[in-house]
């Protein structure tokens, strides 16, 4: 059978775009765009009014935590877990810090932050801001928090939150985070991995 000269055009044209096809096939992957690096911050008080900024503890390990001192369940739980890491890391203690950060700051300073945060360890750190403060923190952090009507709560009110523990690096890199429930010994498995 004899091509036409249009046919031998359509079949010159289908190879070429072949050849480009598989030519495309072969070539690199182009690299993957770097994203930038999540970096929580905060900028929130101490018990003595103190601003402390996430800037300051640049060098340490964060454990990070979302709270407030009314929590009947999720708070103490993360807490206790916390202490119990804090205790069995030993000398490597100082290469972390704990800290609590209220998303009910009124009522938690007016009951005593600290006093809270040293019944679970003296290692860590309670901050209490203002509203704006910190919704920041939390936006900063990708948590959820919101107060909710409870007449049997103190007060007549509840806080409901994102129950995670959130490990922050060195570098002040969010690393990830612990869920709810995870174990002391893991939580302090994991950190022993990265000193």
């Amino acid at each position: 059978m004899r091509l036409t000269g249009l046919q031998k055009i359509l079949w010159v044209a289908a190879g070429i775009a072949t050849l480009a096809y598989g030519a495309l096939l072969l070539r690199p992957a182009p690299a993957p765009v770097a994203e930038a690096p999540f970096r929580p911050t905060f900028a929130l008080a101490d018990d003595a009014g103190t601003l402390r900024t996430s800037a300051e503890f640049a060098g340490k390990y964060l454990l990070v935590f979302f709270g407030f001192t009314n929590c009947p369940d999720i708070c103490p739980t993360t807490l206790s877990e916390v202490a119990q890491v804090m205790d069995d890391l030993g000398a490597d203690a100082a290469k972390v810090q704990p800290i609590f950060i209220s998303i009910d700051p009124e009522r938690d300073r007016r009951l005593g932050l600290k006093e809270f945060t040293d019944a679970f360890h003296p290692a860590i750190l309670g901050l209490a801001g203002t509203e704006a403060e910190t919704r920041s923190a939390a936006e900063s952090f990708k948590i959820f928090f919101e107060r909710e009507a409870d007449g049997a709560a103190p007060d007549g009110y509840s806080m409901s939150h994102s129950p995670g523990l959130f490990l922050v690096g060195p570098d002040g890199a969010w690393i990830r985070q612990f869920t709810y429930g995870t174990a002391a010994a893991d939580i302090l498995s994991d950190l022993r991995s990265r000193f």
